[in-house]
């Protein structure tokens, strides 16, 4: 009985009740994405209180030539986890320091943008991302001989209505 041990060929218990199981997993990563789609837009349909499209909610304007067009926030989107903006700093802009209660991530489409955070300055050219905690200190300025457009979010919202107390507010035009 020192020999090696033989393996039994039976089948583990339970392991041939459970392949139709595991095919089933299988094949559900494999549909058609059309069905996946279907399914979330039945989802989406189903849910209330948000737009699904939108060109925005409103501008907040400063009189030196900052434009912020709110694209997503509270009344657009049904709930205040985030905000998304348009932002066009102007040429030779240059925001005030500030302080942020929320996330805030800029995404530079053009122009070339400094971020000061704490006292540390940072380059942001095109496609870059620049980001911002709570408690940070912040001040921003354009770089470039053009206006810096950047997308930003807010997370959580309330940002776009904290800026709404010392910006021009003017509606988006229907497009």
């Amino acid at each position: 009985m020192n020999g090696p041990r033989r393996r039994s060929r039976r089948p583990r218990q339970g392991s041939e009740s459970s392949r139709p199981v595991a095919w089933l997993v299988l094949s559900s990563l494999f549909l058609p994405s059309s069905t996946v789609l279907a399914a979330a837009s039945q989802q989406g349909a189903a849910a209330s209180g948000y737009d699904r499209t939108s060109s925005g909610t409103r501008w907040l304007e400063s009189h030196d030539g900052l434009a912020i067009k709110v694209l997503v926030e509270q009344s657009n989107l049904g709930s205040s986890e985030v905000e998304v903006g348009e932002v066009t700093f102007p040429v030779d802009g240059r925001g005030g320091e500030h302080l942020h209660q929320a996330i805030e991530i800029f995404y530079v489409v053009s122009g070339v943008l400094e971020h000061v955070v704490n006292g540390t300055s940072h380059r942001v050219e095109p496609g870059g991302v620049a980001i911002v905690k709570p408690g940070d200190r912040v001040i921003h300025r354009v770089l470039s001989d053009d206006p810096v457009r950047a997308v930003v979010v807010w997370a959580p919202g309330g940002e776009a209505e904290r800026l709404s107390a010392f910006l021009a507010e003017r509606p988006v035009d229907p497009e």
